[in-house]
């Protein structure tokens, strides 16, 4: 039985890099004016440059070059919850991180690693 995390349509994703990514690269993978539309979610940054829900006047664009770990974790897409940290988190709340990580993984390809991430864990 497929999981529920398994995409509709099977995606060919290319093996993860774990090349490293300066925060101020991130940022720039914001999706706007034609730019890449980078994620990371615990400093794994995943390329959603093909989902227009990440670029400019989408529905997920706060998460656009950004790390969104406690956003993705609390299911919000308010500017303020939209950081790296995620650790205080109550099980409950890390879990769901755990399963936005999955969703990612199955249908994005990994790029590179955030220089310097701290919330890998």
């Amino acid at each position: 039985m497929a999981s529920k995390f398994e995409p509709k349509v099977p995606v060919n994703l290319d093996p993860p890099k774990d090349d490293p990514i300066s925060i101020e690269e991130l940022a720039k993978a914001d999706g706007t004016e034609g730019q890449k539309a980078y994620v990371a979610i615990k400093g794994k940054v995943y390329d959603v440059s093909g989902n227009k829900a990440y670029r400019s006047g989408g529905s997920y664009h706060v998460f656009a070059g950004k790390d969104a770990s406690r956003a993705l974790a609390k299911t919000s897409t308010k500017a303020e919850d939209v950081k790296p940290e995620w650790e205080d988190l109550d099980d409950e709340k890390k879990q769901t991180l755990e399963d936005w990580n999955t969703f990612f993984s199955k249908r994005y390809n990994v790029v590179g690693i955030v220089q310097g991430a701290t919330n890998m864990g």
